[in-house]
């Protein structure tokens, strides 16, 4: 990826940030003593990209786009997301409960957790959440529940097609050994996996999820086609449509180089019909899950310059925004750089002579750099920097390292007449909030010094 070499160049949608980050400022989201940190989604940009996302795949006759919670899980965000036509990919109990929360039908939720409980299998099928078991055990499991409660649920086994894994390794999940799915081509799991589609006529659908970052569409689109491949199988084993369903995943790479904000979905299509033509003929239903996809290009982080210092001929600039809301980041700069821009304490872009220096965050560990060796215009006490592209993943699941309080997330529209009206998404973490997180409550009150 881009490491960068300044300030993010003249575009419309730098021009949208700098009139989010501007009217933030000016109306005391970000604040110098109070609001040392926030983080804003254009939420005007979403919708465009998910309305891409719809028209693309219109040719597909019927479709689900869940998008993956564990992007971004706040409430709201996905309340907007619901209200823009999509469904909800969950993979925890949590997950689940904050979909139901933004008001997702339970119909149009997907549970996709590799350690499912018999409490949270059996709460998903009481509300008839479709499912994606993960392994044989877990068939087992459901099996067992459904002999005693019927269910509305849709089923499906989440296969692992093992045809390998792209340029992050982490992000992949169709290799060898990895730890999602039943591996498809291991010895003896392709005919357990037929006698499980006979045995269970409850077992209508099936899943695979190649992985994400880093994953060519060229991986994608054959890890596609071998599910594809085995749910025709099954129909001929088990009997005619018996699966009628098919999660194609999502994990359509992000451009985290460029302002081009629209997610390419129609060369993805175009990939996907060429292909995987059996997705475009109407004998499946099927299911996709973007997650980062929809939602990374249109969130950023604003964070005050608290101090600048030099050392060993290094710039440096400590700011309030590093591993706490920018984990991946941190630990592992080379994989996920982030865009920096430098922004005097109006919001507005800062111009000068470009210089190399690291953008510190306010974590108490050497290594909390969120760009290193960066060349941007010189930053001063009192500027801004803005971390682009970090709509998921960043501050929607921040890290308590130190016990810095978790900043306030918006929500930004902007008007025909360029006002930018802001909705709460996430309230700044107060003192008194963290305190009772970390258990101050439990303590007997402290006796009143005198």
């Amino acid at each position: 990826m881009n490491q960068g070499k300044g300030n993010v160049p003249a575009s419309a949608a730098a021009d949208r940030r700098e009139a989010i980050l501007r009217a933030a400022v000016s109306q005391g989201l970000l604040h110098p003593e109070d609001a040392l940190v926030a983080a804003f989604i254009d939420l005007d940009g979403v919708a465009e990209n998910v309305a891409a996302l719809h028209r693309e795949f219109s040719d597909i006759p019927d479709v689900l786009h869940a998008f993956a919670a564990k992007a971004n899980c706040l409430v709201p965000a996905l309340a907007a997301l619901k209200d823009l036509e999509m469904g909800c990919e969950v993979a925890s109990e949590g997950e689940l409960a904050q979909a139901l929360a933004a008001g997702f039908p339970p119909a149009r939720i997907v549970f996709d957790s590799p350690a499912k409980t018999v409490r949270e299998l059996r709460q998903a099928l009481s509300l008839g959440v479709a499912i994606n078991a993960d392994n044989f055990q877990e068939l087992d499991r459901i099996s067992q529940i459904l002999e005693h409660s019927p269910s509305a649920s849709t089923i499906g086994v989440r296969i692992n097609p093992q045809v390998g894994v792209g340029g992050i390794e982490a992000m992949s999940t169709a290799g060898a050994t990895s730890k999602f799915g039943i591996a498809l081509n291991d010895e003896g799991n392709r005919s357990r996996l037929l006698n499980a589609y006979r045995q269970y006529p409850w077992l209508t659908s099936v899943h695979a999820h190649v992985g994400s970052q880093g994953c060519p569409l060229s991986l994608i689109t054959e890890g596609i086609s071998r599910v594809v491949e085995f749910a025709d199988e099954v129909n001929t084993v088990a009997g005619r449509d018996r699966i009628s369903t098919i999660d194609i995943g999502g994990g359509l790479p992000v451009d985290f180089e460029t302002d081009d904000l629209i997610s390419p979905f129609g060369s993805y299509v175009e990939a996907l019909r060429h292909e995987v033509p059996a997705l475009f003929s109407g004998r499946y239903s099927i299911v996709t899950e973007f997650g980062r996809t929809i939602m990374a290009k249109f969130g950023f982080i604003a964070a005050h310059v608290e101090y600048t210092k030099e050392a060993g001929g290094q710039q440096i600039a400590v700011t309030h925004a590093g591993a706490q809301v920018a984990m991946r980041t941190v630990f592992l700069p080379e994989v996920w750089p982030v865009r920096v821009v430098a922004h005097d304490g109006y919001g507005g872009i800062k111009g000068g002579v470009l210089v190399p220096q690291d953008v510190a965050g306010p974590c108490c560990f050497a290594g909390d750099l969120v760009a290193k060796n960066r060349l941007l215009p010189v930053l001063e006490q009192g500027d801004i920097v803005t971390l682009l592209d970090t709509g998921s993943y960043y501050f929607s699941t921040p890290f308590s390292y130190n016990s810095l309080p978790e900043p306030g997330v918006y929500g930004a529209t902007v008007e025909a007449d360029g006002t930018v009206r802001f909705t709460t998404l996430r309230l700044p973490q107060t003192i008194a909030d963290l305190l009772e997180r970390s258990g101050a409550s439990q303590l007997p009150v402290p006796a009143v010094l005198p």
